[in-house]
């Protein structure tokens, strides 16, 4: 079997297993993630918690009902000496009782701190859905991070693989030229050398790109094994303006929502603490029923069943100053969170104007190396002519075959660059389309 039928055999098997393969866009990676990760099915069942906690019943609004029942007895042996008479015995005396009932107890006023609890757990609620929130925008960026290095480690295959056809057209030059007496030998070893090289860099290159896609399948929870391809391009949004990009963080960056919140929980959490000045309000009810029997008492036996009613009214008067330092401590809570919405909010514009230089910044290199890889392609096929006539030294188009791997590989690093600049620009500004 000839060496060109086996190399047909095995372009035609790459082939077909390419066709095997699944075409996976990033719109149906980012919908299968957010269907199938941990971390957001995590995040929701949080947001569930969150919403059973929101009531009224959960802040004190509602009455308590308790239901109790007693039954026990005693068996005792008794002597009673009455003033006259005779000592009255008895052996193993069985008493019995048995009660059950109902207590209603209902506190209708403790100083508005119920109100102020049920509004507080509505904001833990918001806060629940901000961090799942949250959760979904750190996931789609690592998706999209995720895809396009994938997309990166195919595109810089492809490069190697173009290195290696330069080699071995350069070998193939360099035989040819020695059967025709024009070359040497050290030349032929030399190609061959750099051609090795150019394999091992092809096959480190198909490494990562493997491994890249292990980590796209784990973010998706499928079976990390599962072959696909991807698109071949990246796409970089170039029209993101900064002002509108901070204007966005302003309003829907969770960081800053969240800070938002834990304020109002502070100011909620004072006014929960100051209704301990007031008085508390509680109706209490209940129904009883109990029977007993005594063979030794004076009533043998005894019976009653009714209701019972009436308001209890309590006020704190002194607690040890208990309530003057909870009151402070609650006033220095909401200094913090301000300090701290303050902080997150430079935070965030901090992260988003780093973000943008670098976007800014790769959207000019990518400029650069465009040309850069025409300049270097250019270069590489006039240096492989005059090759080709024998006009210039082997050393001279290895050069040149460098330049032109290195500004590819500088483009197409610099297109990723830009597109993760890109992604954290819009999950700073919690603008990351789902959709996409």
């Amino acid at each position: 079997m000839s060496k060109k039928f086996k190399i047909l055999i095995l372009l035609v098997s790459l082939s077909l297993s390419g066709f095997a393969q699944e075409k996976l866009s990033l719109q149906e990676a980012i919908t299968i993630a957010l269907q199938n990760n941990y971390d957001i099915k995590i995040s929701k069942n949080q947001i569930d918690i969150a919403k059973n906690n929101a009531n009224i019943g959960n802040a004190g609004m509602l009455p308590n009902l308790t239901g109790n029942y007693t039954n026990g007895g005693s068996i005792q042996n008794t002597r009673q000496t009455p003033a006259t008479g005779p000592d009255r015995v008895i052996t193993g005396a069985k008493s019995t009782n048995n009660s059950y009932g109902a207590d209603l107890n209902w506190t209708i006023f403790d100083g508005f701190s119920m109100f102020a609890n049920y509004d507080r757990l509505k904001e833990l609620q918001k806060q629940g859905e901000l961090n799942s929130r949250l959760t979904i925008l750190t996931t789609v960026a690592d998706v999209i991070t995720a895809y396009y290095d994938v997309v990166r480690q195919q595109q810089l295959l492809i490069a190697a693989d173009s290195a290696m056809d330069v080699s071995v057209l350069r070998t193939n030059i360099a035989k040819t030229k020695l059967q025709l007496g024009r070359g040497s030998k050290l030349d032929v070893l030399t190609a061959q050398v750099d051609y090795n090289a150019d394999t091992s860099s092809y096959l480190q290159t198909k490494n990562t790109l493997q491994v890249a896609k292990v980590r796209l399948n784990q973010l998706m929870v499928r079976d990390i094994g599962t072959t696909f391809t991807v698109d071949s391009n990246i796409d970089v949004d170039k029209g993101i303006l900064f002002s509108k990009m901070a204007e966005l963080a302003e309003q829907q960056n969770p960081n800053v929502q969240n800070a938002f919140i834990n304020q109002r929980i502070a100011a909620l959490n004072l006014k929960s603490i100051r209704g301990a000045r007031y008085p508390a309000i509680s109706l209490n009810s209940g129904y009883s029923r109990a029977n007993s029997t005594s063979p030794t008492g004076f009533n043998q036996k005894f019976a009653a069943n009714g209701f019972t009613y009436g308001v209890t009214a309590s006020i704190n008067l002194f607690n040890g100053f208990l309530q003057r330092q909870n009151e402070r401590n609650a006033k220095i809570e909401i200094d913090n969170s301000a300090l701290t919405l303050n902080k997150t909010k430079l935070d965030v514009n901090s992260q988003l104007l780093t973000a943008y230089q670098n976007y800014s910044t790769y959207l000019d290199l990518i400029k650069l190396e465009q040309r850069n890889v025409d300049i270097a392609k250019e270069n590489l096929d006039i240096t492989l002519a005059k090759y080709r006539l024998g006009s210039i030294a082997p050393l001279e188009l290895r050069e040149a075959q460098r330049n032109a791997i290195d500004a590819q590989n500088r483009f197409i690093e610099m297109q990723y660059q830009a597109k993760i600049a890109e992604t954290n620009l819009k999950a700073i500004s919690g603008n990351i389309d789902l959709g996409k």
